[in-house]
């Protein structure tokens, strides 16, 4: 636990400031446990609930899966690498409008089992089901605290937005909405990216932020997720950034926490 109840002007989060009073960091408190993923594995879940009362049902609350390499942090300077001062910052905006936060950690902080192109085990067989399946029955056994297990929400970045896909596949009727940061279907991998004809008939709405200029995930492939589901009916917005690449931007935190809004 690391200053888990510390509150700042009735927000979890604060900020930094250089001598020239320019915003150099946010930084939320959290607290922390560990979740078993296999046979005596445990992998670390940070969180953090908003400020005042819960609502009667509980906090709504939002998953962020992490990109490969990059663990979800409660503290981020500007100048962290792939934008992850604007991921802090969703965590930030997430808070202040009334979402719970849960952050888990991917095997050795390394990236998600979703799309293992080497791999010949079935998505169930992996740790990363295990491990989401006791996140989930934590949240609805209040392990996390009064949160609402009607309202679910998952978000993330490359290796941790290919996973929130992965929820609509593998975790049918558990999240009300998705948001997909530089990121496409649950089992493409950067360009290699075939997405199926007939996606999960209960899949989210889903929100699509994407750079134009991305290398590492094209834009092409996002794209092809999101006609997809226009095709099937299922809700859906895109916001292309036509100057960024891969990263989660600016613009992320607010769009996101709107999306959620509606759900």
């Amino acid at each position: 636990m690391v200053d888990a109840e510390n509150t700042y002007n009735d927000s979890r989060c604060n900020f930094d400031y250089s001598v020239l009073n320019e915003i150099r960091a946010v930084s939320c408190s959290y607290h922390s446990l560990y979740i078993e993923a296999n046979a005596g594995i445990k992998r670390e879940v940070k969180y953090q609930l908003p400020v005042g009362e819960p609502p009667a049902q509980g906090w709504p609350v939002v998953i962020i899966y992490q990109g490969s390499f990059f663990p979800v942090e409660f503290r981020r300077h500007k100048t962290d690498p792939f934008g992850g001062f604007y991921e802090a910052m969703l965590i930030k905006q997430l808070l202040d409008a009334g979402f719970a936060v849960i952050a888990p950690r991917a095997a050795i902080n390394l990236a998600w089992q979703t799309n293992l192109l080497a791999s010949a085990t079935p998505y169930r067989l992996t740790t990363d089901y295990q491990f989401i399946g006791r996140v989930l029955e934590g949240i609805k056994q209040g392990l996390f605290g009064p949160l609402d297990d009607q309202r679910k929400f998952a978000t993330g970045i490359s290796s941790g937005g290919y996973n929130t896909s992965r929820m609509a596949v593998s975790f049918p009727g558990e999240f009300r909405a998705l948001a997909i940061q530089s990121a496409s279907y649950a089992t493409c991998l950067g360009p290699v990216c075939h997405v199926p004809l007939d996606l999960p008939i209960d899949h989210p709405p889903t929100l699509f932020l994407h750079g134009l200029l991305d290398v590492t995930v094209p834009a092409w492939t996002m794209k092809r997720y999101y006609r997809r589901l226009i095709n099937q009916g299922i809700e859906v917005e895109q916001w292309t950034n036509l100057t960024k690449g891969h990263s989660w931007f600016e613009e992320s935190p607010s769009k996101i926490v709107a999306w959620f809004n509606k759900y």
